[in-house]
């Protein structure tokens, strides 16, 4: 019972903040210079299709009841017209919504796996050479923003050296798998379509590690400070001094209280990752959804960037919520404590 009411809590809270988003998104829109009417008909449209179209998307009604016929849209799937694609919104997501998912699914990959990794050698090493050196990288990946790293690994590995590819998903000479699931690895794989995985996951490789790398040294600091202070606590040392070995006390009873904070941590990064792919996927010409929505910012496509954002957010939350599922399932304490 206190599961299902710590679950019901979590999704009534995603629902208010995709409610006050989706209200903070439309009003801003609304107040933007401009004529919206003339960005869809063009400057030498008549005085009666402008008036018409402005009818039709209620922009003489109180913005009240502009947000009601906008919301109402927005829940039947009716994102509006892109003035940057000559296309349903809605379609524009659908096309390209999936790249950026399989961008996003395996810069996670990399973060968490990696930051536990770095962090748990960090911590179980401390105050030796190892952790000096991994602190070192994990300040640098800190300090550099995901479009610098993604700069410098195409300087480095597309134009120098060649080995990796400098934009798309898969290569012209690859044949395609079938659309599955719309994300390449996956389809490859539930098809057996390996040079199509392997193409796919090159293409991959370098925008994944340049959006992961922040939250990877984040994640692994986080992992070392908690493991250092485990190591510390009475348990451990009543542990050693039952004859416990080392690398069963590491596993057994520091590792899991010492990650629970960076999984908390970890649903925050990863709804980072997507805001931090706009520039990302632009050098890397990667399909993405990102990639769409900065060409939209660009040509003051009001539609297709309200409706991205409103995804984002949406993502935003599901990743958080089921990290709290996650790290209620590692500490059921939290789910009594938050659920009361």
């Amino acid at each position: 019972m206190k599961i299902i009411k710590f679950l019901v809590k979590r999704v009534l809270l995603g629902v208010l903040v995709l409610v006050g988003l989706s209200i903070i998104i439309f009003t801003l829109f609304q107040i933007m210079p401009g004529q919206p009417e003339k960005m869809v008909l063009g400057a030498r449209a008549s005085d009666e299709a402008l008036q018409r179209l402005r009818e039709t998307m209620h922009l003489d009604d109180p913005l009240y009841l502009r947000y009601y016929y906008w919301a109402k849209g927005v829940l039947h799937g009716d994102l509006g017209y892109s003035l940057f694609s000559r296309r349903l919104v809605a379609d524009d997501i659908r096309e390209y919504l999936p790249a950026s998912l399989e961008l996003v699914l395996y810069a996670s990959i990399f973060m968490g796996i990696g930051g536990l990794i770095f962090g748990v050698l960090s911590g179980w090493y401390y105050n030796t050479w190892i952790d000096n050196i991994l602190r070192i990288i994990s300040y640098i990946g800190v300090c550099l923003p995901p479009f610098v790293v993604a700069i410098f690994l195409v300087l480095v590995f597309c134009y120098l050296t060649s080995i990796f590819p400098t934009m798309g998903r898969l290569s012209s000479s690859v044949q395609p798998p079938p659309s599955i699931t719309k994300l390449i690895t996956i389809d490859a794989l539930i098809t057996g379509n390996f040079p199509a995985f392997f193409s796919a996951m090159k293409h991959l490789l370098l925008p994944s590690i340049s959006l992961a790398l922040g939250g990877l040294a984040t994640e692994a600091r986080l992992t070392r400070t908690s493991i250092v202070d485990n190591l510390n606590k009475d348990f451990i040392a009543n542990a050693k001094a039952c004859g416990i070995p080392e690398k069963l006390i590491m596993f057994k009873y520091i590792l899991k209280p010492s990650i629970i904070p960076t999984l908390a941590v970890f649903g925050a990064d990863s709804a980072c990752i997507i805001g931090n792919s706009f520039l990302v996927e632009s050098i890397f010409h990667w399909p993405g959804l990102s990639r769409y929505a900065m060409n939209a910012m660009l040509r003051q496509d009001l539609n297709a960037i309200s409706s991205t954002v409103l995804v984002y957010g949406v993502i935003f939350v599901i990743f958080n919520l089921i990290v709290d599922l996650i790290v209620s399932f590692l500490d059921p304490t939290i789910i009594y404590e938050r659920g009361q």
